[in-house]
């Protein structure tokens, strides 16, 4: 145990709320201190659980959303209080002699452990284990154990309160809405024994809560107990003569559940979660957590020889994802999990992008209950199409419950990429995992919506010889809004429609009589979606040899890097929408997005080319950029610069790369992170039902071992600098490409050994690369 530093605490109090927070994906509870205080954002979620609010608008205009959905603090079963001689037990107050907290990654548990001394010189020492069960999706529990050294009175309060969020200081779109008022309006409960169970409803989205605790004391010291509704909450308060010696072991049950106002009673789920929760005792539920967390290592845990710290680092990352992903079937995962309410808990195209390739690789069935997850919104999504003049459907940019809550259109309804992310993210999940039923039943529909809607809102043009194109729209960087033929959505939307017409022309009769019957499917469709493709319209400067970012990007001034103060940085917060919008500046990585996710399109001379021209302007001022770099950077040969966008990726939370992990890890910029080892160092490719390898393993490293579940077998690759081993360590036979060669592996022949191709030596970014354009440049 290390010596307490009160200072340290309270001046990362919210950071580490963030570090320290347990989820399963349903289920999501900050990494607060167990006596509440100190505190910066305490938070119990729900995933899904939401509230609505009215969007206000200065001007509105047609289409506008007129109502926003924000994820909702839950009553917080976390704190128990503890009063020893009258002297309140506070880490700000005590002479705490010995502290230790600790995320265990193999357990899926929070520690703490806390030795203190009271103003009348007793001593006392502390132990807490915090799980939020991986079992049992809607509880949670704390086994609290107190040994005094003295005989001394105790008091333990364990509460379960209501909390309002605390407002935010500082201004950050980013951020969720603070509700004013309370939100959760009592619909009745009851506090019995050791037990308290709260009823509610919200107000405007009037979904039903239901939320209790329940306690088993353990102690030979004489007590008395007694339990008590409060106006925010309930208690249950025990007193405890305390024997020297003699510990008092309290565990703490909590159970959440969350339903429509009208349908299953969720006060009674809540109390039936309890009594099988007591039932099994902490000890079961410890020992099947273990077990539920042993196996996500098995099949996800990349190990890295050669750096002990970034091993950490790369773990801590994996299991965020496993954190947000867990239990969440009948969800989306939110840009910030369940550990903060940054973004307000809505679903993005981040899942799709990348979160998905994580859980094709290591968890499908995960996987494809996410897609499924989207497939239920396509009714909202056809509504919101016919809304705004579009055929087929249009998938919200953000949202909980399927319904667009973005208010600012050039950021968000602009961005319709998101429904060829979502077509492309089907069809990997269906290739990775050979789960062909779901694109017969649920893909081949999404396919068919999204088809229509870019065949409606592109058109071909004269000026453009005829071709397609796409114009008003915006792609992933969105410091260029509103901008014509974007080429990441020009490209993505190619794929979509191609796929669409594929996928349609290749059901059976009976499969596609289901999907006529669901969709209306015309005859012609599928052919109008195939010469669109063809035609598809794609920017590309002959003079520069580089894929323009769209119409008008080269036209525009570089921003002015050398004068902007790194204090200024992220640009949104500190320039107007439109000073971003007339400049070369980008946020994020858009065409080498574009080129890594439809890799074979492109020579490895293009991807250079379109490197070094947009990495020198690229902010990275979204966490979803580095990521990318460093696969594309891996690619080109450029190692350093791939080595040193990793380490960003990775540390992104860690280190508090963007000073706001305090909000809430950020999950997308956390699967990337395993993008980056598999797509990046690992050289995975995948499409076109061939999985393929370059491996091209960093300096600093010795080794990198990679578990990948594909199509049901379980493959394990690990990369030194002289060879790589790929092991098929369960299923049947699987066929892999590594380099050029054809590798083949099954039960009589599991192993493969392939030399490691030593990466070229690694020129200077700036040799040979382009600068970026000035507008008299290119006219």
């Amino acid at each position: 145990m290390a010596r307490f530093d009160l200072d340290l605490l309270q001046a990362y109090v919210g950071q580490a709320e963030t570090m320290f927070a347990l989820s399963n994906g349903y289920l999501g509870i900050r990494g607060t201190i167990d006596e509440g205080q100190p505190v910066e954002e305490p938070g119990t979620y729900l995933n899904g659980f939401y509230e609505t609010r009215p969007i206000t608008y200065g001007e509105s205009a047609y289409g506008f959303p007129d109502t926003g959905q924000s994820m909702l603090v839950c009553p917080d079963g976390t704190p128990i209080r503890l009063t020893v001689d009258d002297e309140i037990f506070d880490l700000a107050k005590a002479e705490v002699l010995e502290f230790s907290r600790r995320l265990d990654l193999a357990k899926g548990v929070l520690t703490r452990n806390v030795t203190w001394r009271t103003q009348r010189g007793r001593r006392l020492t502390l132990k807490t284990t915090r799980l939020v069960s991986f079992d049992m999706k809607h509880v949670a529990a704390i086994r609290w154990e107190l040994v005094p050294e003295d005989d001394v009175d105790l008091v333990i309060s364990s509460e379960i309160v209501e909390r309002a969020p605390l407002p935010l200081e500082d201004f950050d779109p980013r951020l969720a809405e603070t509700p004013d008022g309370s939100i959760l309006c009592p619909t009745g409960g009851s506090v019995d024994g050791l037990r308290a169970v709260l009823g509610f409803v919200t107000c405007g989205s009037r979904l039903a809560l239901g939320c209790a605790m329940d306690h088993v004391l353990e102690t030979s010291s004489p007590c008395e107990t007694v339990a008590e509704r409060k106006e925010t909450g309930a208690a249950v308060t025990m007193r405890i003569a305390g024997r020297a010696g003699v510990p008092v072991r309290l565990t703490k049950f909590m159970a959440y559940h969350y339903g429509a106002e009208d349908g299953d009673d969720m006060v009674a789920a809540a109390r039936a979660s309890l009594d099988k929760a007591i039932a099994r005792g902490f000890p079961a539920l410890l020992a099947r957590q273990e077990k539920n967390v042993a196996q996500f290592w098995a099949g996800a845990d990349v190990e890295v020889e050669g750096d002990l710290a970034m091993q950490q680092v790369i773990r801590w990352n994996l299991f965020q994802l496993m954190q947000a992903s867990f239990r969440v079937h009948g969800h989306g995962i939110g840009a910030r999990g369940l550990t903060g309410r940054s973004y307000e808990g809505h679903y993005f195209w981040d899942t799709e992008i990348y979160v998905l390739p994580f859980l094709n690789y290591t968890a499908p069935d995960t996987a494809r209950a996410v897609l499924k997850f989207r497939y239920d919104m396509l009714p909202q999504a056809r509504a919101r199409a016919r809304e705004l003049g579009h055929r087929g459907a249009t998938f919200p940019w953000r949202t909980i419950n399927g319904n667009e809550a973005s208010a600012y259109y050039a950021a968000g309804t602009a961005q319709y990429h998101i429904n060829a992310d979502i077509a492309y993210a089907l069809n990997r999940y269906v290739e990775v995992s050979g789960d062909d039923g779901f694109m017969i039943r649920y893909g081949a529909e999404i396919l068919v919506e999204t088809a229509r809607f870019w065949l409606d809102l592109g058109f071909f043009s004269a000026r453009r010889e005829g071709r397609f194109c796409i114009n008003a729209v915006t792609g992933p960087d969105e410091y260029n809004a509103v901008v014509d033929n974007n080429y990441f959505t020009n490209l993505m939307a190619q794929e979509n429609l191609r796929l669409a017409a594929k996928v349609v022309l290749s059901l059976g009769s009976e499969a596609r009589a289901a999907l006529i019957e669901r969709t209306g499917l015309a005859p012609e469709e599928p052919g109008a979606w195939s010469e669109a493709a063809d035609r598809m319209y794609l920017p590309y400067d002959e003079r520069l040899g580089v894929h323009p970012q769209d119409d008008s990007f080269l036209d525009k001034e570089v921003w002015d890097f050398e004068n902007t103060p790194e204090e200024n940085y992220p640009l949104l917060l500190n320039y107007h929408p439109l000073n971003l919008y007339r400049s070369q500046v980008i946020k994020q990585a858009d065409t080498l997005l574009a080129m890594f996710l439809m890799n074979g399109s492109f020579a490895d001379a293009e991807k250079k080319r379109d490197f070094d021209y947009y990495d020198p302007i690229t902010t990275h001022d979204s966490s979803l950029s580095v990521c990318i770099q460093s696969i594309m950077a891996s690619e080109i040969g450029y190692s350093r610069k791939a080595f040193d966008y990793f380490n960003f990726a990775a540390s992104m939370d860690l280190s508090d790369v963007g000073g706001n992990v305090k909000h809430g890890a950020h999950v997308a910029s956390i699967g990337g992170t395993w993008m980056a080892l598999a797509y990046g160092f690992a050289g995975l490719r995948d499409g076109s039902g061939k999985t393929r390898f370059r491996p091209r393993l960093p300096a600093e490293w010795t080794r990198l071992q990679i578990p990948l579940t594909i199509r049901g077998r379980r493959l394990r690759m690990s990369i030194d600098h002289q060879e790589t081993v790929y092991r098929l360590e369960a299923g049947d036979a699987i066929e892999i490409m590594h380099e050029d060669e054809t590798v083949q592996m099954g039960p009589a022949v599991p192993e493969a050994r392939r030399p490691t191709t030593k990466a070229p030596p690694d020129p200077e970014l700036d040799s040979g690369a382009v600068d970026p354009a000035e507008p008299d440049d290119i006219m």
